[in-house]
């Protein structure tokens, strides 16, 4: 039963899912995209935006990565992260993928494909109105839309990206190249109720109507090549080309007014599903009808485009069956929608270009094309805006992310601290102590390693080190208070017990290893135990190493990562042993050490242990009880101690300490401590008869 209780304790370790916190490529990584003859400026925020600089050293554009900008998520819930280069201009300089964690790239389609298609941005304007094409082909060349080639089964993951793409640019114009404020759009306020008729809405301006004759489009192809091909302007040029009204169905008032019971309700569902887009209604009364023959419902309309402060708004068919309340005018009806996460703003003024497209020619003809600009706008009483956002503090922002995280780990560490406090004579003496200790350090490899991500590096001590020496911030620090509250947890043990309270129950990596070596156990592997004079040596190693990296960061501080590999910790626990093999080989390696070598990587090579170690140097006390036997004659405790950090005179050796409460079992079991069971064998021995009393 006890090596079934192992061997499911190892497995749920090995399962427990974790997440991994999206931070900014560094210059470095970010250098690696950009080609000559542009360099990285200087980093604008902590959102992944850089400055991108001219061979002269001239402000020429901008790079960014899309995920921390404009993380929409795709499939694998995590966004796909695209590095950027614009121009001034807004031209799309380079478009390539840093990182995703889609399915069917992964496992399916290989990434080759995504990388095609980010290749078709390079040299198109984001102005330009982009859409990804589907399996029913590109729209014709007289269309103003830029198709770009979509990929055969993951369409969905390759619009994902695209949006995700065109959001941040966005973006960036918004704040960098346009100085408008790229706050959050208005949103309608759906408690916002009155009653509205269709002359209503006409009256108060809120359905926009525009009429364009023949005539006027005549006269915008006049002297071109296609100043003649359209017979039926020329013979009613008063007739209505384009009779079109535009109406903002987003708020409920105005949808009521403008749509049949039927359609109300239909729409209803629709933004029930997709509550962020503002559907748009259509109706258009002359000879242009909106759309062409070609047009597939459920894409973007290939005559119609949009635009808001000089930027590209995406329209895409909304897919409903439009029928409208009556007194509204008749004609070609349908509903598009945008999404105002990438920008639109339904209380502020937009444009619709409607494209008049005429043909010249027999075969192969020539394609020409005139916009007719339409203006709308929608009062502001329909509406909510969001108001101004106090930006705080990073590192109350990154507590206010991860409250839910803290939480837990604060109500985990005070059952733990409580356990192997005043607790921890009871604990040890438990009949199943040991497949409650595995349980509990299972537990904590879940919360505190995989899913907390709270595996502390001796990448946090160098980097303090080096802050130190350079007279820098530890604000960096406050950024991962997940971390930083296990940093407190074991500093606070460093004085309860020493090292011991981290190493024996805080470290992911350290748990790892423990099962590791139940395992071997279990299946009866050879075990390895060095000679006391070598034990004592090897324990030293840890010390040199930790030397060594301190030394690195005054000697070579860009190599400080490098070296920290030394630490299977990122592979493991961070990355899940998705790494390179050499990582993954290295971390495997030290797993399978410890099935014959209890915990050899703790005990000899852990730089982060040697830390530990002399903060241990904190402790205010002996808290291990110890008998005057302890030693002599009794060596039990230190034959039973795996991490030989018991001494031949009985002392503790707390340095190597890792708190497993073995000794604590041992030193109150009657039935093992030999001190105790010679005691209680004295008391059951007879008196000799010589010594008795004898009866009155």
């Amino acid at each position: 039963m006890r090596s079934l209780v192992f061997t499911l304790l190892l497995g749920l370790c090995a399962l427990w899912p974790g997440f991994v916190r999206a931070e900014p490529l560094d210059r470095a990584a970010m250098s690696e995209f950009v080609y000559a003859p542009y360099v990285l400026g200087e980093e604008l925020g902590d959102k992944g935006l850089w400055e991108l600089l001219n061979s002269g050293g001239g402000l020429a554009g901008y790079a960014f990565e899309t995920e921390l900008i404009a993380p929409l998520p795709g499939f694998s819930g995590a966004p796909i992260n695209v590095f950027v280069m614009l121009d001034l201009d807004g031209q799309f300089l380079d478009v390539r993928l840093i990182s995703h964690n889609e399915p069917i790239f992964v496992s399916g389609l290989g990434e080759a494909p995504l990388r095609r298609f980010l290749e078709q941005y390079a040299g198109h304007s984001m102005s330009e109105t982009m859409v990804v094409g589907n399996a029913y082909g590109a729209g014709d060349s007289g269309s103003a839309l830029v198709y770009l080639d979509g990929v055969t089964k993951a369409t969905a993951s390759v619009r994902i990206a695209h949006e995700s793409i065109m959001a941040a640019a966005r973006e960036v114009a918004r704040e960098k190249m346009q100085g408008i404020s790229a706050g959050p759009p208005a949103y309608p306020d759906p408690d916002h109720d009155e009653p509205l008729s269709w002359e209503d809405l006409v009256a108060e301006g809120i359905a926009t109507h525009k009429i364009v004759t023949n005539a006027q489009v005549e006269a915008l192809f006049a002297g071109t090549v296609w100043a003649d091909d359209d017979p039926e302007a020329a013979a009613d040029p008063e007739g209505a080309y384009l009779d079109l009204w535009i109406v903002d169905l987003g708020p409920p008032s105005i949808a009521r007014a403008a749509l049949s019971a039927d359609t109300l309700g239909e729409l209803q569902r629709f933004l029930a599903i997709s509550p962020d887009e503002e559907p748009i209604l259509l109706i258009e009364a002359g000879r242009h009808g909106l759309v062409s023959p070609d047009f597939v419902r459920n894409t973007a309309p290939d005559w119609l485009s949009a635009g808001q402060d000089g930027l590209p708004v995406a329209l895409r068919d909304a897919d409903l069956l439009v029928e409208l309340a009556e007194g509204v005018p008749e004609g070609t009806a349908m509903i598009l929608r945008t999404d105002r996460r990438l920008g639109f703003d339904p209380s502020r003024d937009w444009t619709l270009r409607v494209e008049a497209v005429r043909a010249h020619g027999m075969f192969q003809p020539q394609i020409g094309r005139q916009e007719l600009i339409v203006g709308h706008s929608t009062p502001e009483r329909f509406f909510l805006r969001p108001g101004a956002v106090e930006t705080l503090p990073p590192w109350r922002e990154a507590i206010l992310n991860r409250q839910t995280d803290l939480a837990l780990l604060c109500g985990f560490l005070i059952v733990l601290l409580l356990a192997v406090g005043p607790a921890q004579n009871r604990l040890a003496g438990l009949r199943y102590f040991t497949p409650v200790r595995l349980g509990m350090l299972a537990a904590m490899t879940g919360v505190v390693g995989f899913w907390g991500q709270g595996q502390l590096s001796i990448v946090t001590v160098l980097g303090v080190i080096r802050t130190a020496f350079e007279g820098g911030s530890f604000a960096f620090l406050l950024y991962d208070p997940f971390s930083l509250l296990v940093w407190g947890a074991a500093i606070a043990g460093f004085v309860l017990w020493g090292r011991g309270f981290f190493c024996g129950w805080l470290c992911p990596f350290g748990a790892l290893q423990e099962f590791a070596a139940h395992l071997g156990r279990l299946l009866r592997l050879p075990q390895i135990e060095p000679a006391p004079r070598w034990d004592r040596r090897l324990k030293g190693l840890k010390y040199v190493v930790l030397a060594g990296m301190i030394a690195v960061v005054f000697v070579a501080p860009g190599e400080v990562d490098t070296v920290a590999e030394i630490e299977p910790f990122k592979t493991a626990i961070t990355t899940h042993f998705l790494r390179a093999w050499p990582y993954v080989a290295w971390a495997v390696g030290l797993l399978l050490l410890s099935a014959v070598l209890f915990k050899g990587f703790c005990r000899y090579l852990c730089p982060l242990g040697a830390v530990m170690a002399i903060g241990g140097l904190l402790r205010g006390r002996d808290w291990i009880a110890r008998r005057k036997e302890c030693g002599s004659p009794c060596q039990l405790c230190r034959v039973r101690c795996r991490y030989g950090a018991i001494e031949k005179s009985g002392k503790i050796s707390y340095s190597e300490c890792f708190q497993c409460l073995d000794c604590v079992k041992i030193h109150d079991d009657p039935k093992q401590c030999v001190p105790l069971v010679l005691a209680a064998k004295a008391r059951k021995r007879p008196l000799p008869s010589a010594e008795r009393v004898p009866a009155e």
